[in-house]
């Protein structure tokens, strides 16, 4: 990431900041402690990132995890609920699942 304005350092942050927008309560994102924890260390690195990173690209590959991590785990809750078992089924419930009908009960 040669500076916070190279196209993908870009896209990245944009991609980021979308993510913690779809997670979060509150519309605003401006008073939000991970936004400006992220945009912080976006500047940070924005002309020392050849300095102090180990690769030319550790920066930009975090923010690429941690963008992956919480579209993941955003995902993850989404399909979670959807899919989520009802917990014990009666035994009419199962026997419908399957395709087989109960014999009825003999009037007296």
């Amino acid at each position: 990431m040669a500076s916070i304005s190279s196209k993908p350092a870009l896209t990245t942050l944009r991609q980021l900041l979308s993510e913690v927008r779809k997670q979060s309560s509150v519309n605003k994102l401006s008073g939000n402690q991970t936004v400006k924890y992220i945009l912080d260390q976006y500047r940070k690195y924005q002309t020392t990132d050849q300095q102090l990173c180990k690769a030319a690209e550790e920066m930009h590959f975090r923010a690429k995890t941690y963008f992956d991590y919480l579209h993941h785990s955003r995902r993850f809750k989404e399909l979670n609920t959807e899919f989520k078992g009802k917990g014990e089924r009666t035994i009419e419930e199962t026997a419908r699942m399957v395709g087989f009908k109960l014999p009825h009960d003999p009037k007296p």
